[in-house]
C-alpha cells in the first residue's frame, strides 16, 4: 500500500513542486493550505506523515504541531527558513521528527523523509536491543559493548545514551536531553551537556574525535545515527 503524506503549505510553487517530487517516488500527496485545515486532515485523512510549514495564514506552525501531537504520534517534519534557528529548536520540543531548511535540495528532503517513516517504525517496535556501528546497548539488560568489548558507563553516561537510543535517529534538543535525564533544574545546562556528551563519545565511539554515532546539530542538540 502507498504511503499517504500529508503537505501543510500556503505557498503553491512549494505545494507543487512537493507533490511533483513525492509523486514521482510512489506516494500518495494531500494538502493543505492553513492550519486549520492542516489539523481537520491528520484527524480524519490519517497520513502515514506529515511535512508542516512553520508559517501559515492563520495558525502558527507551532501550534498546529502541539494540537497534533496531542492526538497523533505520525512522523511531523516541519520546514522553516534558514534564519530562524530558535523556531526549529521549539518546534523540535514540541515533537516534531525533523526539520528541512528552506531552501531545500529535493533529494535531501526525501532522504529525511524516508528516515522519518523509518524511525517511527523503529519506536513502535520498542525495540530492546540497539546495534549501530559496532556499538550494541541492551536495554532489558542495562548492558553495552563495543565490537564485542563491554563497556563502562557511569550512571548519568548510561541515561543520557539511553535517552538518545529512545529516539535513535531523531534531533533531541538539548532541552530535552536536559530535561529527561537531569530534570528541570538544569533545563539550561547546555554547557554541562556538551561535557558528558564528550565523556560519553570517548567511550563509545571508534574514533571520538570524528564522531560517527552521536552526530551534533548545531545550536540545537544531538542526533543518534540510525544505520539503515
Amino acid at each position: 500500500m502507498k504511503q499517504r503524506v500529508l503537505i501543510v503549505d500556503d505557498e503553491i510553487q512549494i505545494l507543487k513542486f512537493l507533490t511533483t517530487a513525492l509523486e514521482a517516488s510512489d506516494y500518495v500527496v494531500i494538502s493543505a493550505r492553513t492550519g486549520r485545515e492542516a489539523l481537520h486532515m491528520i484527524a480524519t485523512a490519517a497520513p502515514d506523515i506529515v511535512i508542516l510549514d512553520l508559517g501559515l495564514p492563520d495558525i502558527d506552525g507551532k501550534e498546529v504541531l502541539a494540537k497534533a501531537r496531542a492526538f497523533t504520534s505520525r512522523p511531523i517534519i516541519v520546514l522553516s527558513a534558514r534564519d530562524r534557528e530558535m523556531e526549529k529548536i521549539e518546534a523540535l520540543d514540541l515533537g516534531a521528527n525533523d526539520y528541512v531548511e528552506k531552501p531545500f535540495r529535493i533529494g535531501e528532503f526525501l532522504a529525511r523523509l524516508r528516515a522519518a517513516m523509518r524511525i517511527a517504525a523503529h519506536e513502535r517496535a520498542q525495540p530492546a536491543l540497539f546495534e549501530s556501528d559496532g556499538l550494541r546497548i541492551d536495554l532489558e539488560r542495562r548492558l553495552v559493548s563495543r565490537d564485542g568489548v563491554p563497556l563502562k558507563l557511569t550512571p548519568k553516561e548510561y541515561d543520557l545514551l539511553a535517552f538518545l537510543v529512545r529516539h535513535a535517529g531523531r534531533v533531541a534538543t538539548h532541552r530535552q536531553i536536559l530535561l529527561n535525564v537531569w530534570g528541570p533544574a538544569h533545563a539550561q545546562d547546555t554547557p554541562y551537556l556538551r561535557v558528558f556528551v564528550g565523556q560519553l563519545r570517548a567511550k563509545v565511539e571508534a574514533k571520538p574525535e570524528a564522531p560517527k554515532l552521536i552526530i551534533t546539530e548545531a545550536g540545537i542538540g544531538y542526533r543518534l545515527w540510525l544505520a539503515e
